[in-house]
């Protein structure tokens, strides 16, 4: 099945609310390593962000069908195969963070930080949508200003967490107005594509 970029953007934006359940899932999981790190220890922290992680997706689509969305894409629509490639990345890169955590263990949330920035930069094309770029940006230029005051585990891992719910809401909220009747629905002009 062949589908124009808007299209896919469509079908994602559809399927997933937008994307702003794997948000609020994230949320969640920096949440609770802000607490695990506060009340216990930095490297637990580690381990209940890790851990959390591997949580993010099935708890995102079940946040999603109690909200009504699908929670999956179309059969054939690329931006499905991108977000796989892009949990790759994400996956790869894991193993730079925890070893910035063994030289010092209050870089692993701020490296996760630009890591993370890294990857939604790419939600900006797979659901069409400007406020990716900013979460990106905004998830990465925290990651940098955290290690650059070497702020501890705890409050690197909220920062994280208050970033990424008040995108999710915001998310959340664009999603409601495209999914209105008679929607302007304009995504993000990708050069060289339809």
């Amino acid at each position: 099945m062949d589908m124009s970029v808007t299209e896919a953007q469509s079908d994602m934006r559809q399927g997933y609310r937008s994307g702003a359940t794997g948000i609020l899932a994230s949320a969640l999981a920096w949440f609770t390593a802000a607490g695990v790190a506060a009340l216990t220890s930095p490297q637990k922290g580690i381990w209940a962000l890790l851990i959390g992680g591997m949580l993010i997706h099935p708890v995102g689509l079940l946040i999603c069908k109690l909200l009504g969305s699908r929670g999956t894409h179309t059969k054939g629509n690329p931006f499905g195969l991108l977000a796989g490639a892009s949990t790759f990345w994400l996956i790869f890169c894991l193993p730079i963070a925890y070893l910035l955590s063994a030289l010092q263990s209050n870089l692993f949330f701020p490296a996760l930080l630009l890591i993370i920035g890294g990857r939604y930069l790419v939600f900006a094309t797979i659901y069409g949508m400007r406020l990716y770029w900013a979460l990106g940006l905004a998830l990465a230029g925290a990651g940098f200003a955290l290690a650059n005051i070497n702020a501890t585990a705890s409050v690197s891992a909220l920062v994280g967490a208050v970033l990424e719910t008040v995108f999710a809401i915001a998310c959340l909220g664009q999603h409601r107005r495209w999914a209105r009747p008679n929607n302007s629905f304009k995504p993000t002009p990708l050069r060289g594509a339809d």
